[in-house]
């Protein structure tokens, strides 16, 4: 053989191996595209459910937090004046901030059975006291900041006071009797609370704590109560009634904010009792600004029975609780009795949470 044919042969030899080698590559590329594109195809395919994976995840996060923060906020609300404790939750996607002035109450109750005293807003500075049978002779106004006393004349007409008490917060009223007796008492506060904003795909999920109620809106949709403010009303095996309310007001500067590790520190303001006692003419107003259909469903779940019973014309025999004047509730609320003794307490925590 030539030397020419021999390079010829080897040349062609070079040749196939070159060919086969590319050929290789082809390959491994055309099965790297294909595994991408399989991948990518269950990719989209599972995507949706992956977003509700995370969505969930995240709402079951802000739920827990939800719980463990209302724990805590009742442990400090028991707690003495100024103390309190620090805990550290995770907070990934969520975040925290106040939610300033969201409810008002009024309450008021007489504490004899022989009077019967209606307290009238007349402006920012006068009251106008109306006592049915004329025993009122004190008053005593009280702020979170300051305190006015001031004595009564007798008389069967509404009489006028002119305070120099102040607040934004609450306010305290009691009236008094000749021997110095607690005749009746209203109290006006407003109550702040917090708001835990969750990120899903949807938008913002919101779980508000106000009152030791529970509020939550999920994206595009509407607000819904999942948890009433703490009232109960009983009827004891002694054939006696018992009405009891905890007010709880979280105050908080700001936005507590978001991160892996937050610090939160729950400190008590002090407890106060405010009504406690044999009571009659019991009432009591709410009314919820965090949106227009947070108080229908609180006036909605009280007047059940109420609304059941009127139903069945049976209203003369009914013991819960019953609206104040207009049916609907928005005069506020009383309690049908039938003329049994009821035992009435009303509890006010107050905390303060920061970072």
């Amino acid at each position: 053989m030539s030397v020419n044919n021999h390079a010829e042969v080897i040349s062609r030899r070079q040749s196939k191996q070159d060919e086969r080698a590319v050929s290789e590559v082809l390959g491994v590329v055309m099965l790297l595209a294909m595994v991408i594109t399989i991948m990518g195809g269950v990719w989209i395919f599972l995507n949706p459910y992956l977003s509700d994976f995370e969505d969930n995840t995240n709402w079951n996060s802000a739920s827990g937090i939800a719980d463990r923060i209302e724990d805590r906020v009742e442990v400090a609300g028991n707690a003495p004046d100024g103390t309190g404790f620090r805990n550290t939750l995770a907070m990934q996607s969520t975040s925290i901030r106040s939610v300033q002035n969201v409810e008002h109450w009024y309450i008021a109750a007489d504490f004899t059975p022989t009077e019967s005293i209606t307290l009238r807003t007349v402006n920012g500075t006068t009251l106008a006291v109306l006592a049915a049978n004329e025993s009122a002779r004190s008053i005593t106004i009280q702020s979170e900041t300051n305190e006015f006393t001031s004595t009564l004349i007798a008389s069967h007409q509404e009489v006028f006071v002119t305070h120099n008490v102040s607040s934004s917060h609450w306010m305290m009223v009691s009236i008094y009797g000749e021997q110095g007796q607690l005749l009746h008492r209203s109290f006006d506060i407003t109550l702040s609370g917090l708001q835990i904003q969750t990120s899903l795909g949807q938008g913002e999920h919101q779980i508000v704590l106000m009152n030791n109620a529970r509020a939550e809106r999920f994206p595009n949709g509407a607000w819904d109560v999942t948890t009433m403010p703490m009232i109960e009303f009983d009827r004891m095996a002694n054939n006696e009634l018992r009405l009891s309310l905890l007010l709880t007001d979280i105050v908080s500067n700001g936005s507590i904010g978001t991160g892996s590790n937050i610090g939160m520190e729950f400190i008590s303001q002090g407890p106060m009792t405010l009504f406690s006692g044999p009571s009659y003419n019991v009432r009591f107003l709410v009314t919820n600004v965090l949106h227009d259909v947070i108080t229908p469903q609180y006036h909605e779940t009280w007047l059940a029975d109420y609304t059941i019973q009127r139903s069945a014309g049976t209203l003369d025999t009914f013991i819960g609780f019953s609206p104040y004047q207009r049916a609907s509730g928005a005069d506020g609320f009383s309690i049908s009795s039938q003329e049994l003794p009821l035992y009435f307490e009303v509890d006010l925590q107050r905390i303060e949470v920061s970072r």
